[in-house]
């Protein structure tokens, strides 16, 4: 049985040699891969990505990951592609097909298939002299000095390098495009990642109570106010509902544990003035940042005129799963 230390060994050993085929996989990427990018970002249709077995699921990857940046990509599995599935191929479309040794049946049978539809092929593979490597109009090299098992046979370095050099495609093209944070919310509204990058502190506020007292109110009326809006903190504002300072549950503590008579305290007594705040149509992580700057768990919302409009908490943000 292997031990623990032998064990950590292995893994370390895997990851050092995948590390590896990433840093020699920089080597090929030059002119060719620059002419690939160009290629299919001048292209009319869609990339149509392909393989077979390990590398057919890498290719699920590629597309997710260009479709999600923008560059319209579809699957295409090479033992169904010759089976009927070639039909999804359209004018326009290029097709990249990923092969480590590039000469498996299938996709000998595919490749000129794809060039007898007049579809540009771009070839993924470690050899270029393989079938696929020569019948490609586009080669996108992929070589590895080994695989990470001990029989140098399972699929993991070389399914890694394919993985990344789909990633560099993918970014190159991202890049050309111009695609932005805002597209990006646009393809990923769901979920954390899209809420940070649609979310705005807008549509969290309006759901919480708007505590508020004036200068001149008393520290009864100041208790009840924060105790029923339920957010520990209340704003100040005058009669213009300009913000003034905000009460928080912890200043009327500090201020019992301070003052020995209380008869008389006011806002006025209380209030710290300058409290840090928020407009309502900045962001929700814009919101989230400057409350952990500041280690505090609530911020004052402004409108466009300055004006006092409510608070947003770090509850909000928490139910909507930006932490």
């Amino acid at each position: 049985m292997n031990s623990a230390n032998n064990l950590i060994k292995i893994a370390q050993q895997t990851l050092q040699i995948e590390a590896e085929a990433l840093l020699e996989l920089r080597a090929h990427i030059g002119a060719s891969f620059a002419a690939c990018v160009q290629a299919i970002y001048n292209s009319s249709g869609r990339l149509v990505v392909t393989g077979i077995g390990k590398s057919a699921i890498v290719a699920q990857k590629i597309v997710a990951t260009l479709n999600s940046t923008g560059s319209p990509a579809l699957f295409m599995h090479a033992a169904d592609a010759i089976h009927g599935d070639l039909g999804m191929i359209r004018a326009g479309d290029m097709v990249l097909c990923l092969s480590k040794s590039g000469d498996t049946p299938e996709i000998k049978v595919l490749s000129p298939l794809v060039k007898n539809m007049g579809a540009p092929l771009i070839g993924m593979t470690s050899r270029a002299d393989s079938f696929l490597g020569l019948q490609s109009d586009f080669l996108l090299l992929t070589p590895i000095s080994q695989e990470a098992d001990p029989n140098n046979l399972a699929p993991t370095a070389s399914t890694t390098a394919q993985m990344a050099m789909g990633d560099a495609l993918a970014v190159a093209l991202l890049s050309l495009r111009g695609f932005s944070s805002q597209d990006f919310a646009l393809f990923h509204p769901g979920g954390a990642l899209g809420k940070q990058l649609y979310l705005r502190v807008s549509d969290l506020y309006p759901r919480n109570q708007r505590p508020a007292v004036r200068l001149q109110d008393s520290l009864r009326h100041i208790i009840l106010e924060i105790t029923a809006k339920c957010l520990g903190a209340t704003a100040v504002i005058d009669e213009n509902e300009r913000l003034l300072g905000i009460i928080t549950d912890g200043d009327l503590r500090r201020m019992l544990e301070r003052e020995g008579n209380l008869e008389g305290f006011t806002a006025a007594d209380i209030m710290t003035a300058g409290p840090k705040t928020i407009a309502a149509s900045a962001m929700a992580v814009e919101a989230l940042d400057m409350m952990r700057r500041n280690s505090i768990t609530q911020l004052i919302v402004l409108n466009d005129t300055e004006q006092y409009v409510g608070f947003v908490h770090l509850h909000d943000l928490i139910r909507e799963g930006l932490i």
